[in-house]
């Protein structure tokens, strides 16, 4: 059985001739040796097949070739005496409108073309792939890149399986090669075939694949990897996704980039595409996708579309994606990390199509549905001056310049707020915040750093009236910075020690508990908050104004999934 140790072994007997001998130039063509087949052991024994840098299109960079020559000479020579002594065909029929093939070859052009084959999944992480426009042949190419002898990822597994059937439903013909046509690409038809006959089991699977193709075979690892996918129902298609999106979003960027969007996901879903209108909003369109019971809904659009449509899938397990295209992005960016902010279409759209999915926390704000916060005071005063005008001349800049203004005026309020039961209790503050989740850019409502959004809590923040507001904006900017893990297990500490004290308010008008030793930052949690508001008569949720006497959050855990990237889960 093969073991990343033989390639070890390999690198470490280049590196004992590159001790023993003594021309400088054969020492160099050693350590290139060993250089080459060390980098391969350390992609087997990390699992990296990236380690190759295989492209979307299947070119290598020639860097990485010239790296790695020495392995990919053996690994060739090999190969090609294999191919020599097979037994089989390279390319064979596995069942309708679906082959096997060993690396294909300008050779193979003509058998491709006689077997109708329009689609072609490579499943090899080392080989460059041929070039399909060079030959003039209408071929639709994905590489899903494996080590020889491995097994894929699940996200892997669901990318070939959604590709492979999107491709199928239309009838097109697909063919999966890897180097042989034995292992990984037997891998994949068989989990394919799988998910189109549930009722069978992989043992009957394998043997319809050994019947057309005798040379298939799968090892103890990848068959065992292959049962155990089928046992946990990993082995299901999913590829149905509607995608509503607000063509006025972004300086009307749907129009610039709907081509595109649908060049990517097509691909893999059957897409259908609904634009909000002003008497259509993104609630009704996802309510009537809900209907078909699809597996994605994608919202296309800024954070007040991705609420819309959220609001229909909450408590359900329709996953939602979302294509920013607003002006804050601010629940893209809590969910995505910071390089959302810079992230490419292309990226953003695999993220979608690899489909990590997470749980997260949504909340109410008098019975409406709120993913990031509800504000009065400076965060409500600032969404009222950054206008549309403004946020399409200077995008979040608007946003900037409309805190400013609310900082300037520093106009401070007197609140009632309430805490899940508890007795409630007055505070004077010219900005209040209560957060489900906020980018750490949202800086008002960061009173113990970033707020989680899988915590299941809310986050209530206010600020001390009677200190600079620079100040407060400085030290909320470095709460965003900071750990809110210890930061937490600190006040709950606290709590714990004042737990059966009496509260009272100090002269300030604030909670003599909230204030944590963060000066003029004032924090506390809970599950439902209450707020009279009535000296201010207006609010804003999710950058939306809104009108009322009192708000009331309250916290639904878990209650939505979303599309992360892997590397955030």
């Amino acid at each position: 059985m093969f073991k990343p140790n033989y390639y070890l072994l390999i690198s470490a007997v280049f590196i004992f001739f590159v001790i023993i001998t003594s021309n400088v130039y054969f020492q160099l063509a050693w350590a290139w040796f060993a250089l080459s087949f060390f980098s391969v052991s350390l992609a087997y024994l990390l699992n990296k097949p990236t380690i190759f840098r295989k492209r979307s299109n299947g070119t290598v960079p020639v860097y990485i070739r010239w790296v790695f020559m020495p392995f990919l000479w053996s690994t060739q020579l090999y190969n090609s005496w294999a191919r020599s002594n097979d037994t089989v065909p390279a390319l064979q029929k596995i069942d309708e409108g679906l082959y096997l093939a060993r690396r294909l070859f300008p050779s193979d052009i003509h058998d491709i073309k006689n077997a109708n084959i329009s689609a072609v999944l490579d499943v090899t992480a080392e080989f460059s792939s041929l070039n399909w426009v060079s030959f003039q042949t209408d071929i639709d190419y994905l590489n899903i890149p494996i080590l020889d002898h491995s097994v894929p990822s699940d996200t892997q597994i669901q990318r070939a399986l959604n590709w492979i059937h999107t491709h199928r439903k239309t009838g097109r013909s697909v063919v999966i090669h890897c180097a042989l046509g034995r292992g990984r690409s037997v891998f994949m038809m068989a989990a394919y075939l799988l998910s189109q006959h549930p009722t069978s089991s992989p043992d009957e699977i394998m043997k319809k694949v050994r019947a057309a193709r005798q040379t298939a075979r799968l090892n103890k690892r990848q068959f065992k990897r292959l049962k155990r996918a089928f046992n946990n129902t990993l082995l299901v298609v999913h590829n149905s996704a509607w995608l509503i999106a607000n063509p006025v979003s972004g300086s009307h960027q749907w129009e610039k980039e709907k081509d595109i969007i649908l060049s990517y996901l097509s691909a893999y879903f059957n897409v259908t595409v609904r634009t909000t209108t002003p008497q259509l909003n993104g609630t009704a369109l996802a309510k009537e996708a809900v209907k078909t019971s699809p597996d994605m809904i994608i919202a296309c659009g800024g954070d007040g579309t991705v609420t819309e449509v959220a609001a229909a899938l909450v408590d359900s397990d329709i996953k939602l994606g979302i294509i920013p295209f607003g002006t804050a992005n601010a629940l893209n960016h809590v969910l995505c990390g910071t390089m959302s902010k810079v992230a490419s279409l292309e990226t953003i759209c695999l993220n979608l199509i690899d489909g990590y999915e997470q749980r997260i926390d949504t909340a109410t704000c008098n019975g409406e549905l709120m993913l990031l916060l509800a504000g009065v005071g400076f965060e409500q005063q600032m969404i009222e001056k950054a206008d549309r005008s403004k946020k399409d001349s200077s995008g979040q800049l608007a946003y900037l310049q409309g805190l400013w203004e609310a900082i300037g005026q520093n106009e401070v309020h007197e609140f009632t707020v309430q805490l899940d039961d508890g007795a409630s209790f007055t505070i004077k503050t010219p900005s209040l915040t209560i957060a489900n989740a906020a980018p750490v850019t949202t800086l008002l409502a960061q009173g113990k750093g970033v707020p989680d959004i899988m915590d299941g809590k809310l986050d209530l923040t206010w600020l001390d009236p009677e200190r600079m507001q620079i100040l407060n904006l400085a030290e909320l900017a470095l709460l965003g910075m900071g750990d809110r893990n210890q930061d937490e297990s600190e006040n709950n500490q606290d709590e714990n020690n004042h737990a059966d004290s009496p509260s009272h308010i100090d002269s300030k008008g604030n909670h003599d508990l909230e204030s944590d030793g963060n000066n003029g930052i004032f924090h506390r949690s809970a599950q439902r908050v209450t707020v009279d508001i009535s000296q201010v008569g207006h609010y804003v949720i999710d950058g939306e104004t809104r009108e009322a006497d009192t708000i009331e959050v309250i916290v639904k855990p878990k209650s939505l999934s979303v599309i992360v990237p892997e590397s955030v889960r």
